[in-house]
């Protein structure tokens, strides 16, 4: 078990992050089998294709090979965000400023009781130009397996960050942690987290980065090197592959159209337009469209978090749904 310990200043310390190379790595080690899928199968089958076509560059490969569902990874394939809204160019920067020996020992520390690699996976964590190979490799994996989802991932991301950030400073770490994870509790200023190892950490001021995942399940990056990361599933990841949700009654639908309707069942929590696109399966501009006319009938309003514009029903709109 992990024990995290927590002090006056980390509340205002704690941050929320998106790593888009955490997703691209654990993707990536679903599609190669190195990972139990859980709920993420539909995704998995739609994906199998894009995967196919790389599975054979040796850099993937050997990627694949490094990702494990327990045990240390090398941090400078994963690395946490240092700060907000980081591009996946921004992250591929950063590893491919890791220093060889940096990198080769990290690769080694991961490679402790894992079976021996083959002579291809070998060739690319022996080369001179390593650290380089497995940047490539995750750029390729990124643009075959992330890039055309990557709007709506972001979205799911960005929806579960505002919801878990609005309890963290409302009401606390209790507040926060609860229903982030069955393996994760609050108890008398720790934060426990059942991870297979034994340590205790003290943050000591600088506070916990937040990092919500889809494909990957709780996570923790406590090397001193690193801001203090904790990774958790972020809530609704089915909309990378569900349609419309599930509907109520006719009567709503009489009274503001199907569309509107489906839009105000969905934003009981914020989302944006990228999000709802995709679940109601229509162009972002209809869903601008549709979103003008329920703002300007007071049912639904508008905020902004970092670079995205989130849509969340008012409380005029929540009682007409809940009359649904």
């Amino acid at each position: 078990m992990y024990r995290i310990e927590v002090g006056p200043g980390d509340l205002a310390a704690s941050r929320f992050g998106i790593a888009p190379l955490i997703e691209v790595h654990s993707a990536l080690g679903l599609l190669a089998g190195r990972m139990p899928i859980g709920p993420l199968g539909p995704w998995v089958e739609r994906a199998r294709p894009a995967y196919r076509r790389v599975a054979g560059e040796p850099a993937v490969r050997a990627l694949a090979f490094l990702r494990r569902p327990h045990g240390y990874m090398a941090d400078f394939v994963v690395p946490p965000p240092a700060r907000p809204n980081l591009t996946v160019a921004e992250q591929l920067a950063t590893v491919r400023a890791t220093p060889l020996d940096q990198a080769r020992r990290e690769i080694a520390r991961n490679l402790e009781g894992l079976p021996e690699p083959d002579a291809v996976v070998r060739d690319v964590l022996d080369a001179p130009d390593m650290v380089e190979r497995l940047a490539t490799g995750l750029e390729t994996a990124w643009r075959a397996l992330l890039e055309p989802d990557w709007a709506v991932l972001r979205s799911i991301l960005e929806r579960d960050i505002v919801h878990r950030a609005g309890r963290l400073a409302a009401y606390g770490w209790a507040e926060a942690l609860d229903g982030l994870s069955r393996q994760v509790r609050w108890r008398d200023g720790v934060i426990e987290a059942d991870i297979r190892a034994d340590a205790t950490f003290r943050l000591g001021g600088a506070g916990l980065t937040f990092v919500p995942v889809v494909f990957s399940e709780l996570g923790a990056a406590l090397d001193q090197d690193w801001p203090y990361t904790l990774m958790y599933r972020a809530r609704g990841v089915a909309a990378l592959w569900e349609s419309r949700p599930p509907r109520g009654s006719d009567a709503l639908a009489k009274l503001v159209g199907r569309t509107r309707a489906d839009l105000l069942r969905l934003l009981a929590d914020p989302a944006t337009t990228t999000w709802l696109s995709a679940r109601l399966r229509m162009s972002v501009g209809g869903i601008g469209d549709h979103l003008a006319v329920l703002r300007a009938s007071g049912l639904v309003m508008r905020e902004r978090s970092g670079r995205s514009v989130l849509y969340r029903r008012t409380a005029v709109g929540d009682v007409l749904v809940g009359d649904d």
